[in-house]
């Protein structure tokens, strides 16, 4: 294999050097320039769908302080001459991300703003020696520098550096603005009504923003990208020429994140060809306005392990770089009654929602609406066809990988919050043989949890096996006994009493009492209770399942 990966290469130029493989997504260049006439454009994708790297490919282009010739020959922007004379390396830019601006509390957040700023700074550094400079603005700049800014300097910033770039390199500037909602983000987890942390935070981001996006004489234009599009905060509001395009739009849709087309020619690159299904079913399935795409981020991981190991399993890449706050909050308001519909969701189904890409972060739990948006926006639903349009679309969970993340948080959620009384009711009826008792708790227990894998009869399994050991008992699943496997053993050794538990899944309600029989058979028949030695009483129990309705039937065998 000579092709090479570069995992979480973000910086253009360091990835063309390098040799690393590139998915060439640069005639995003020409039509936002040439298609569009854009002052502001602001991007909204989910984490790791290729934001920073889009950026740092605008700066290596644009930038009047390098030389991208070479790392551009060869992709598909050079086919548009006359546009890459006009525009390449012609324009002083000035990149900022505020990806790492994370903290507990206002003040760690607000130095971490000050430090990110004084790096900019010191990366720009040449431009306070040079003679056009306002000396007040050299001032402004050296302080910043410093990280001894006051509010107003750093509200200021970005228009000051920019004054400053006009004055250096005649030409308006090209502002980049990564992650601007982070910061934002953070504050609206950690906000309390003595804390004000978001109301703080949202100032000084609005003023950054304002000052450097609105009225600006001194703005060519500006990128800015997100998770979210912030309305009600007024931070876009009065910016002249301002679009905003989310995973819900068509233009721009294919260029965050890889085609079908595109992992494919990966995959032939990489002699991989043959794993093409596997990735489909692992990393595919979003849809961005009318295109479909795969995963970058999870793309370029598996690729690589597969580089490294040809039989790699392909695994959950996208979990660690989000929290799964937002699910757990969502399952938790018992006023939203969301369960049925992520049932839904993890068996495979849609659900139909009305969805806003207008979100503000004080508000995204005001409304099950709210939630359902930042779901989608955020990747861990996407449309389930690309051609609805309109505020009211059917969502689903993308791929197997969400999948297992929904799985993890909000499955393992329900379990934990089932009424343990209601476990003891059915555990206190399995011992003492009561059939009808044993039914009516096991069926509450499924009513109240998530059933998902279209009710397969593992699951079942798991769920009896997970009931138990909540309640603190060691179970052995599927452990060989006698000429088989028995689905479940329970001892009770201080009472020598033992319950040996054989499950099956029904096709019809009206199979049900056949199919408890046959459970019970077949424990007799394998001689599932052999070895079982000093046990007074062995309990055998076939339990049928038909959805969420459950069945128990028991046979004693006591010695």
């Amino acid at each position: 294999m000579d092709v090479k990966i570069g995992v979480g290469k973000s910086d253009f130029a360091d990835l063309r050097h390098s040799g690393n493989y590139y998915v060439d997504k640069t005639r995003l260049i020409y039509e936002l320039v040439h298609d569009t006439d854009n002052k502001v454009t602001l991007f909204t994708r989910p984490r790791r769908f290729g934001k920073t790297l889009m950026m740092s490919m605008l700066e290596n282009f644009f930038s009047i302080r390098k030389d991208s010739t070479e790392i551009f020959e060869g992709l598909k922007i050079t086919g548009h001459g006359e546009f890459c004379n006009e525009w390449m390396n012609q324009y002083p830019v000035l990149f900022v991300s505020f990806k790492d601006i994370e903290a507990e509390d206002f003040n760690d957040a607000y130095d971490m703003l000050k430090a990110r700023l004084a790096d900019v700074c010191k990366e720009y550094s040449d431009l306070s020696e040079h003679g056009s400079i306002d000396h007040d603005d050299r001032d402004i700049f050296l302080r910043l520098k410093a990280q001894n800014g006051t509010r107003a300097d750093v509200k200021n910033s970005l228009k000051t550096i920019m004054r400053m770039m006009q004055a250096v390199y005649g030409r308006q500037v090209i502002l980049l603005i990564d992650e601007y909602d982070v910061p934002l983000a953070k504050a609206s987890e950690k906000d309390t009504v003595q804390n004000h942390f978001y109301a703080a935070m949202l100032d000084v981001v609005r003023g950054i923003m304002g000052t450097a996006i609105k009225d600006n004489e001194y703005l060519k234009f500006a990128v800015v990208t997100g998770c979210l599009h912030i309305a009600k905060e007024s931070i876009f509001t009065g910016t002249n020429n301002f679009v905003s395009y989310s995973v819900l739009d068509e233009d721009f849709s294919g260029y965050f994140g890889f085609s079908e087309c595109e992992v494919a020619k990966l995959l032939s690159a990489a002699d991989r060809a043959d794993k093409a299904d596997v990735i489909k079913e692992w990393y595919d399935g979003y849809v961005f306005g009318d295109s479909r795409v795969y995963c970058p981020w999870d793309v370029m991981n598996y690729v690589s392990a597969l580089r490294k190991r040809k039989d790699a399993k392909p695994k959950n890449y996208w979990k660690f770089t989000s929290h799964n706050g937002i699910l757990l909050t969502f399952v938790k308001r018992t006023d939203f009654r969301v369960k049925n519909k992520f049932e839904t969701l993890m068996n495979g189904g849609t659900v139909v929602q009305t969805i806003t890409d207008q979100l503000t972060y004080d508000t995204l739990h005001s409304s099950e609406d709210n939630l359902w948006s930042v779901l989608l926006m955020t990747g861990y639903l996407t449309k389930a066809d690309a051609r609805e349009e309109g505020e009211t679309v059917s969502l689903k969970i993308p791929n197997r990988e969400i999948a297992s993340i929904f799985e993890d948080t909000v499955v393992t959620y329900f379990k934990n919050t089932v009424d343990n009384n209601t476990q003891r009711s059915m555990m206190e009826a399995l011992w003492n043989r009561d059939e009808k008792e044993a039914s009516r708790r096991i069926s509450d227990l499924l009513w109240k949890t998530i059933s998902y894998h279209d009710y397969h009869e593992d699951y079942y399994h798991a769920f009896l096996a997970g009931a138990f050991v909540g309640l603190g008992y060691e179970v052995e699943s599927n452990k060989e006994k006698g000429l088989g496997r028995p689905d479940i053993l329970l001892k009770d050794d201080d009472n020598r009493r033992a319950i040996i538990i054989e499950a099956k899944r029904s096709c019809h309600e009206s199979d049900m009492e056949a199919d408890c029989e046959e459970a019970l058979n077949q424990i007799s028949r394998r001689k599932y209770a052999q070895g079982l030695y000093g046990y007074e009483q062995i309990y055998y129990y076939g339990v049928a399942f038909f959805q969420k309705q459950a069945m128990v039937k028991c046979r004693n065998i006591g010695k």
